[in-house]
């Protein structure tokens, strides 16, 4: 593929053929806070443990950009035989294309698979190199015959600067908590209203009532913590979404590779582990990811996702907690709503007239609802 005079742009089916060195140096500038998530050993992990990859539905079809021989920009891409594991729902309109005689798989995604974390997808030095890797996957989805191309969890800007590409636009929401300059969890409490901080002082008490709580990062996560929390991860999958989508290989790799990203919230009875959170830590927020239980006790998945979370992200000076998809009961617990986009083209012309339709539809919908939601938040109101 060719980007330009001096842009040129490859395509390759894993990331074992491009250096961790150039992918990290587009993925993870020096000038960027760091993202654990478009790392080269996260996405890698992935590939190695089978997570992506053989029958799993995503094909690695990882775009790079290289001037003058140096990467200058790099697109994780995939190939989808499947809407799975993307947490932005397009199910609806391969269907209604489906219907109406059309095949919306297989499809490009542009995503970290199964991570609904927002951030830079198209991981590039500047806007003329963005628009040379979306350019080429587009060119890649008309020769290859394929639906559509998505750019899933993507910064608002970026999807503004893919609009003239033909890209559209949809808004979905989160919840995230926001750090502002707390020096400890009293003091973000402080900010509550007092009936917020009295029913948040009452679940922690009630959480923790006999048990006790480490917090493990890095080499001090063994590996029976792993098993530990892979057993919790698959029981919280299965009943879930009936499937889960990472296997124990994945996480292995993810401590030998991310270790010191890793933390691991472990609540104990008697010295026995019950419950098992993991979160990620990336230069500007906390990122919670996984949990799950082999007993229950009332509340303690909040007092491992949420409110541990805030008092490590409050210790590490970082900016936010983003706790991962969906759940407005975050909202009691001084999570607040907030946007999240991703772009999408789609190459056949009446399907493309439909999904305009759709987001037209949708996207006040999803603002009024984070407009309504923040007038719910739990923080005072001149009390």
């Amino acid at each position: 593929m060719d980007g330009g005079d001096s842009l040129s742009i490859q395509l390759f089916g894993d990331l074992a053929s491009i250096a961790r060195e150039e992918w990290d140096s587009c993925a993870n500038p020096s000038d960027a806070p760091y993202d654990p998530f478009v790392s080269w050993d996260f996405l890698r992990a992935l590939e190695e443990s089978d997570c992506v990859g053989g029958r799993s539905g995503w094909r690695p079809a990882h775009l790079v950009a290289r001037e003058a021989g140096t990467a200058v920009g790099v697109m994780p891409l995939y190939v989808k035989d499947h809407s799975y594991g993307e947490y932005v729902f397009d199910h609806a309109w391969a269907d209604a294309f489906h219907r109406a005689g059309g095949r919306y798989y297989p499809k490009l995604q542009c995503a970290v698979p199964f991570t609904p974390v927002p951030g830079r997808r198209i991981l590039a030095r500047d806007g003329e190199v963005e628009r040379a890797l979306a350019q080429a996957a587009i060119s890649l989805a008309r020769s290859s015959g394929v639906s559509s191309t998505h750019v899933t969890f993507a910064d608002r800007e970026a999807c503004v600067r893919l609009a003239p590409l033909g890209f559209q636009t949809r808004t979905g929401l989160q919840y995230h908590w926001f750090n502002s300059g707390y020096s400890d969890f009293d003091d973000f409490l402080a900010d509550l209203s007092s009936q917020k901080r009295k029913s948040i002082r009452r679940e922690r008490i009630r959480a923790r009532d006999g048990l006790s709580i480490k917090r493990l990062r890095g080499d001090d996560i063994k590996v029976s913590d792993w098993d530990f929390f892979f057993r919790c991860y698959v029981d919280t999958g299965s009943r879930k979404w009936g499937s889960p989508y990472l296997n124990r290989d994945f996480f292995a790799l993810l401590g030998e590779r991310l270790g010191d990203a890793c933390v691991l919230f472990v609540a104990e009875a008697e010295s026995m582990p019950i419950a098992s959170a993991l979160n990620l830590v990336g230069g500007e927020a906390l990122y919670g990811r996984y949990w799950g239980r082999v007993a229950d006790v009332p509340f303690l998945h909040f007092e491992l996702c949420y409110y541990q979370a805030i008092e490590l992200a409050i210790e590490l000076g970082l900016p936010r907690v983003e706790a991962g998809a969906q759940g407005e009961h975050k909202l009691a617990r001084g999570y607040t709503p907030v946007p999240t986009y991703s772009a999408h083209w789609i190459a056949e012309a009446a399907l493309r007239y439909a999904v305009a339709r759709y987001l037209e539809a949708e996207t006040p919908v999803v603002v009024q609802e984070a407009e309504m939601l923040s007038e719910h938040t739990p923080f005072k109101r001149g009390e």
